[in-house]
């Protein structure tokens, strides 16, 4: 009778501590996920503040006499462009490395274009002189260094996720839950982001 009551205590305590590592590993889980969601919307909402900023430079660029058409043309295309890449709502962009890939892709196109209007702006001087253009260049050159920032964020609280998602008991923890516990896709640079670019003036 006595070992009975005993081995019953055992398997009802070796219950309770699976039932709080699976309660505590779901929680935080839960939490490193939100933050990963929370980093996300921040990456998303640098970028909106860019694309925001991109009509008004386009205007003040074409006030100016001769300015290349086709340059500014591309800059609006490529916003363009942004807004037309279909990207699954929710957390599925950033547990996808080909949608959040995708994603990144069209924001460089953005960026390659805005570079070049920038380097052309340079022949112009009248714009150089225009003080519009000069506070929509230096908005979209800290926004270009928020949106550094905010991408290097959110990397981190995916590998936060993914190290703790990874982890034992974690990881048996996660794979109760299907895909609602997926590993996080990383930004990662676009090939040939190694090589400096040459720029001429």
């Amino acid at each position: 009778m006595k070992n009975g009551i005993i081995v019953i205590g055992v398997f009802i305590g070796i219950l309770l501590i699976g039932a709080g590592t699976v309660i505590g590993g779901y929680n935080t889980l839960v939490s490193l996920d939100q933050a990963v969601r929370s980093q996300w919307g921040q990456v998303e909402n640098t970028y909106q503040r860019r694309a925001d900023l991109i009509p008004n430079l386009v205007e003040t660029v074409k006030g100016v006499a001769g300015f290349e058409k086709s340059t500014y043309i591309a800059v609006a295309q490529a916003r363009a462009s942004v807004g037309r890449v279909a990207l699954p709502a929710g957390g599925s962009v950033t547990s996808d490395q080909g949608n959040l890939a995708k994603f990144a892709q069209a924001q460089e196109g953005l960026s390659s274009a805005l570079s070049r209007l920038l380097v052309v702006s340079e022949n112009y001087p009248d714009l150089k002189a225009n003080q519009n253009f000069l506070d929509l260049q230096a908005q979209l050159e800290g926004t270009e260094n928020r949106i550094t920032v905010e991408r290097m964020r959110y990397n981190e609280a995916a590998q936060a996720f993914n190290t703790t998602r990874n982890s034992f008991p974690t990881v048996v923890v996660a794979g109760f839950f299907g895909s609602r516990f997926n590993e996080k896709a990383y930004f990662q640079s676009q090939a040939g982001a190694q090589t400096a670019p040459h720029v001429k003036f």
